[in-house]
């Protein structure tokens, strides 16, 4: 079987959400006969995830936490993977990077490195939350705007979908949502600008091209 590795940290509000949304990949991933490493909470730590890579060489990571230009976060915001350092982690794997900014640099550093390939946003990824709503994530409806069009791109990829074919469905279903703010009476239109932002800066890279956003 097909081997898997999450990096899945929980320490305050948007790891938190990450979190929640997350779960039903897991779920996903071994009902498509994914081997899974779930490395959640505090097993998010660069010890862990080298030594699970290490250990099961997989074909996908699907990476959640906070990022930067050129470095991924897991538990406490401490760094597990950096541009320049360790990128090369992700030699012969296909990555998501469900983290800000990181498609920047390290997504680039890491397919120059050997990745298959680099899914994530090289600017911040951002998303609305419904006050109140922190101890059920998943019911979130405003959340779920952003969550969902965003997680289509680890949802198809663990469909065994090619990493161009999750990111064309992941831009689907941000335009899907932005049009149907667009074309009701909602009073949440004001998202649009930030699902636009999200599906804009949201890229696809593999070695000798790059898919970036496009209208689809």
């Amino acid at each position: 079987m097909p081997k898997v590795v999450f990096t899945r940290p929980d320490y305050e509000i948007v790891t938190h959400y990450l979190f929640v949304w997350s779960q039903k990949l897991v779920s996903e991933a071994k009902k498509n006969k994914w081997t899974v490493t779930d490395l959640r909470k505090s097993q998010a730590t660069i010890a862990k995830f080298t030594a699970a890579v290490g250990k099961t060489s997989p074909a996908l990571i699907l990476l959640h936490g906070h990022g930067n230009y050129s470095s991924i976060s897991g538990h406490n915001g401490k760094v597990i993977i950096q541009a320049g350092q360790n990128e090369n982690i992700l030699k012969n794997a296909v990555t998501y990077a469900f983290s800000c900014q990181t498609a920047k640099e390290l997504g680039t550093a890491a397919v120059e490195a050997g990745a298959k390939s680099y899914i994530g946003y090289n600017e911040d990824f951002i998303f609305f939350q419904t006050e109140g709503m922190e101890k059920s994530p998943a019911s979130d409806k405003r959340a779920a705007k952003f969550m969902e069009p965003a997680l289509e791109v680890s949802t198809s990829l663990l469909a065994k979908k090619p990493p161009k074919e999750a990111f064309r469905k992941s831009q689907k279903a941000f335009r899907k949502n932005i049009d149907s703010l667009i074309s009701s009476n909602s009073k949440e239109v004001y998202l649009v600008r930030y699902l636009l932002w999200d599906k804009n800066h949201q890229v696809c890279l593999i070695k000798n091209s790059k898919t970036a956003a496009i209208d689809t």
